[in-house]
């Protein structure tokens, strides 16, 4: 489902992300693991298609982000960790906003707002405008947003900053089911007991450069992410 063929992202002469090579396939959860400047947001970016980058490809069901980049984003739904909306609309406009770039039917639509709102327990706010909404509040309509379409693909930075304990439960849960029914989610974050947990793959990034991947069982063995994750990071004695 996404592809990460050698990408090599530089801002001057530093490399962001140096030779990073990643696939990440229907059904999976994976997960990507790094310090702050590890080149985490720069690589999630690249895929959505945000960034530009120096050298390799990114394919998305098959297609280069370079080629088509059109085609790759009606296939992806992006989640930044800050969510960035237009604070002006309300939250229904918002919605319908986004349903509307998509194409999605006025029906499927209507039932997946509806949906998601109420499991989300934002039904009710989204006549107010966004920008009464609480931060929590903002990433919840930021998810109802990235499911309204249903991708193929979800990309996530730091999904579950500013949700509270039920949302994240929530959250997780859909990840498994659209995963489930063929999807694919491709996900940093730094809770690392979440990763451990919830991730089919995990890919551990330091300085742009790939230091492991694979299962969760491969990656860690025995120990936690978290120890493993210290290990690598130089931070634990082994």
């Amino acid at each position: 489902m996404l592809k990460i063929n050698n990408l090599t992202k530089r801002y001057g002469d530093k490399k962001a992300v140096d030779n990073l090579s990643l696939h990440i396939q229907k059904g999976e959860i994976y997960g990507f693991i790094g310090h702050n400047g590890a080149g985490k947001t720069t690589t999630i970016k690249s895929c959505c298609g945000i960034l530009n980058f120096d050298e390799g490809d990114i394919l998305v069901d098959g297609v280069s982000i370079k080629d088509d980049p059109l085609s790759c984003k009606k296939k992806i739904a992006y989640i930044p960790d800050n969510p960035d909306l237009y604070e002006f609309l309300s939250g229904i406009k918002y919605l319908n906003f986004v349903a509307d770039v998509f194409g999605v039917s006025r029906q499927d639509r209507e039932e997946r707002i509806s949906k998601y709102a109420d499991m989300f327990e934002l039904t009710k706010d989204l006549a107010q405008p966004i920008n009464a909404y609480s931060h929590g509040m903002k990433q919840k309509l930021a998810v109802i947003s990235a499911l309204i379409h249903d991708p193929k693909l979800i990309i996530m930075d730091e999904p579950f900053v500013g949700l509270d304990p039920k949302a994240s439960h929530l959250l997780k849960q859909t990840m498994r089911e659209h995963c489930d029914r063929g999807g694919a989610i491709f996900f940093s974050t730094h809770v690392l007991e979440v990763a451990e947990k919830l991730c089919d793959k995990v890919a551990i990034i330091k300085g742009g450069k790939l230091i492991t991947s694979g299962t969760m069982e491969e990656v860690k063995g025995d120990a936690s992410l978290e120890h493993v994750f210290l290990e690598l990071e130089g931070e634990k004695d082994a």
